[in-house]
């Protein structure tokens, strides 16, 4: 009869299975992907999220700004649509008189410019009456100080028009209002940006993009 050393064979055979899937749960876990980077914006949220393996990168945005920074951005928006109409307007009332021959009359520029003057000086009242979110009050204040610089270059303009100035005035006034106006709808992208808003025109919602890095 042939000795058995080991009197209990099976003993061994769980410890030999519990090793096995500690084995397997150590290489399922690593093949595991990363965890995926999440970027947040004020007033919207953006979701990266990259493959290994496949160099495939997709991005989510949901823009969704709270409803008073909604309504503060359309009024925003509304003025620089107005500012930017009105430095059209004065920007061709001023070429038009300094052309040769003269395409605006001295009374029609004239009448332009105080047309221009007042609808900037409304512009500025409107703006001021307005009341921002507390994140964007610097910002607003930002504005407000773009379009006083808008009226007062309006006002100039117009003084230069009527005094015996040989232009000087004037045209240095036009050329502050244009600086003004395209600061005002600058900060006014600055501030759509920063509150993760879609800009003038966009629609709002989630956008799927995706790409792939490096050649094939």
């Amino acid at each position: 009869m042939a000795f058995n050393p080991d009197p209990k064979p099976g003993r061994w055979i769980l410890p030999l299975v519990v090793l096995a899937m500690i084995a397997f749960t150590y290489y399922f876990v690593r093949e595991l992907p990363q965890a995926s980077a999440d970027s947040t914006v004020p007033g919207g949220s953006t979701t990266t999220t990259t493959t290994p393996g496949d160099g495939t990168t997709s991005s989510t945005t949901a823009a969704e700004p709270d409803p008073a920074v909604q309504a503060y951005l359309d009024e925003i928006r509304q003025i620089s649509a107005g500012l930017q109409e009105q430095n059209t307007a004065l920007t061709e009332a001023n070429s038009g008189f300094d052309a040769t021959p003269r395409a605006v009359s001295y009374q029609d520029a004239v009448a332009r410019f105080q047309a221009v003057q007042g609808a900037t000086n409304e512009l500025l009242t409107q703006l001021q009456g307005l009341t921002p979110p507390d994140s964007l009050a610097e910002p607003h204040q930002r504005l407000v100080n773009h379009l006083t610089e808008a009226a007062r270059a309006a006002t100039d303009a117009l003084n230069g028009l009527t005094s015996d100035d040989p232009g000087t005035l004037r045209r240095n006034a036009v050329s502050a209002f244009t600086a003004a106006a395209e600061a005002f709808a600058s900060e006014v992208a600055s501030i759509e940006s920063a509150t993760g808003a879609p800009g003038a025109g966009e629609p709002a919602g989630d956008e799927d993009e995706e790409g792939e890095e490096g050649g094939e």
